[in-house]
């Protein structure tokens, strides 16, 4: 479930919780922006590594409370504290969901359908509009299109030049839907589910933007496409699989808020490996940068 945590990550923990049993803290798997200590049962602390995250992460954490206030059927992490500043960096404690993450590839369709709907109908009221976009680190520079075609396509190896450009229309070309709550990175070790099937809690909102519902249902291609096929509608499914095929989700995920891309040599050749492993039409996994 995690490693050792740090001495420094330590004090900071026991800073925000006083008296938490620091015993049991673990560190999960460290990302790019933050560190997470886990305090099973009691809490998850969020403590940022680099200036930006330091920067972003209160808004992150108003995102949270934002969607938290959206009455989903399931929980979503509470801020537990403020978030504090120590020496450089920020962190905050939000509370802890039980559950586990399902094994790729298995997962009930009606469950799985049931959350894609959930998030499908929250209101976009103008609080949770203005929580989303402040959440996001940069103002967009252009839309998700223009960057793909501008910055990532021409850096393509020539022999795929136009096969991307060929998936970018496809997925350009799509009819225009509704915005909805779309949460990103709907997969894996975000979505936790109880002992007897159900759904307990999400986590991670930080990708978490308004665009279209099925951006959601193709991340839960985690769980395998006919189970996707099997918990949506086919409009949906249909508009899945064509944003899974545009560069994989994952892939595609990091350029819909039209932020700026700061590595997009590193996006390419993270996209490359997925054309070629899927130059047949295998879809079926989902492909994460």
């Amino acid at each position: 479930m995690g490693h050792e945590v740090p001495p420094d990550l330590l004090e900071i923990v026991d800073a925000l919780l006083p008296g938490a049993p620091l015993n049991r803290a673990l560190l999960a798997a460290d990302g790019n922006i933050h560190h997470v200590v886990l305090l099973p049962g009691v809490a998850a602390v969020r403590i940022s590594r680099r200036p930006s995250a330091a920067e972003a992460l209160p808004r992150r954490t108003e995102l949270l409370r934002a969607i938290g206030s959206a009455g989903l059927p399931f929980a979503v992490p509470e801020p537990l504290t403020p978030v504090t500043a120590f020496d450089g960096r920020v962190a905050v404690a939000v509370s802890w969901l039980d559950g586990t993450a399902l094994p790729e590839g298995e997962g009930d369709p009606e469950q799985i359908g049931e959350l894609l709907r959930a998030l499908r109908e929250v209101p976009l009221t103008p609080v949770l509009r203005r929580a989303l976009s402040a959440s996001q680190e940069q103002t967009p520079t252009r839309g998700w299109a223009g960057i793909l075609a501008e910055d990532v396509i021409p850096r393509l190896p020539p022999r795929w030049r136009d096969e991307g450009r060929r998936r970018l229309d496809n997925a350009v070309a799509l009819e225009p839907v509704p915005d909805a709550l779309v949460h990103g990175d709907l997969a894996g070790s975000n979505v936790h589910w109880g002992p007897d099937g159900k759904l307990i809690g999400v986590l991670d909102w930080d990708l978490a933007l308004p665009f279209d519902p099925a951006i959601d249902a193709a991340c839960m291609a985690w769980h395998g496409w006919d189970t996707i096929r099997n918990a949506v509608d086919h409009e949906t499914y249909r508009r899945a699989r064509a944003w899974d095929q545009t560069f994989g989700i994952g892939h595609l995920i990091a350029v819909l808020p039209g932020k700026t891309l700061s590595n997009v040599d590193s996006y390419v050749d993270h996209i490359v490996p997925w054309l070629e492993r899927n130059a047949h039409g295998d879809q079926g996994r989902l492909a994460r940068p």
